[in-house]
């Protein structure tokens, strides 16, 4: 007759058990929700500089994990929504301020320049305002992301629109 060690028995489920939980763990970071602390004053006072956000992966799609893209959209950001993108190689968080087809216009009042767009007015420099004055509508594809504190955000102003496809992530 066989015995059987019946000390193995446990040691092996939870070392079966911390392996299974890891890899989720893993899993769940790489695609469904992950944190970022934030640096820097561009969405305050929403956001303050050193504050952790949580980040809703699958919020608009499935994340390629090769690149700061997603591979499947089933979800567009809408207006008002914070959302997180990589530019030149940072995690950007900014809030969308419109959407493919919401229109723009830019005023220039006594050298005071500003962009108009769903009621809200955003400040514009000479160089944003020369960038943006000729467009009239947010292209399809695209959303026009602009940090909440508006004078200190490098955002949309600069850079231009930033495709559905590179919005990774919702942020809450």
């Amino acid at each position: 007759m066989e015995e059987i060690d019946k000390n193995n028995g446990p040691k092996i489920n939870v070392f079966l058990c911390v392996f299974v939980g890891i890899a989720i763990a893993l899993l769940a970071k790489a695609f469904a929700l992950d944190f970022y602390r934030v640096s820097g004053q561009s969405m305050e006072p929403a956001i303050k500089d050193g504050t952790f956000i949580a980040a809703n992966k699958t919020a608009y799609g499935l994340q390629n994990p090769f690149k700061a893209e997603l591979l499947f959209n089933w979800n567009k950001p809408k207006t008002g929504q914070k959302v997180l993108y990589m530019y030149q190689n940072y995690w950007v968080v900014k809030r969308c301020a419109a959407t493919a087809g919401d229109k723009l216009e830019c005023v220039e009042q006594n050298d005071n320049y500003r962009l108009l767009v769903n009621g809200q007015s955003f400040p514009l420099t000479p160089l944003q305002y020369h960038k943006l004055w000729t467009t009239k509508a947010v292209p399809d594809g695209y959303i026009l992301a602009i940090g909440d504190n508006a004078s200190l955000s490098r955002d949309s102003r600069d850079y231009g629109f930033v495709p559905i496809k590179n919005v990774l992530a919702r942020v809450y």
